[in-house]
């Protein structure tokens, strides 16, 4: 069974929130960035065991970095995989998730 992958509402507030930044320097550059952190993400739903487990964050959520400075934090159940957030640099990963329900 193929999983669904599901991006939550303020993981595509993240992804907006990073398109935006970039755009400011270039609109192409952002355009490309952020497809590639969706293929990404896509590809998650294939290999949901990549990342780190980080139950001490929050149980069964993984953390796997995108590039150096992307952090994509998730979820897998039996029949998807959740992106909860989409954090660049160095934000407090454990306070975004706080404000992140499952």
């Amino acid at each position: 069974m193929r999983r669904e992958l599901v991006i939550r509402p303020r993981a595509l507030a993240d992804l907006k929130d990073l398109y935006n930044y970039i755009e400011r320097d270039s609109p192409v550059a952002a355009d490309e960035y952020v497809e590639r952190i969706e293929a990404y993400c896509t590809e998650l739903v294939d290999f949901p065991e990549r990342g780190t487990r980080r139950d001490d964050l929050k149980p069964g959520i993984r953390v796997v970095g995108f590039g150096r400075r992307v952090g994509i934090a998730f979820a897998v159940f039996d029949d998807r995989v959740e992106i909860a957030r989409i954090l660049y640099g160095g934000r407090d990963l454990g306070r975004a998730l706080d404000e992140t329900e499952f």
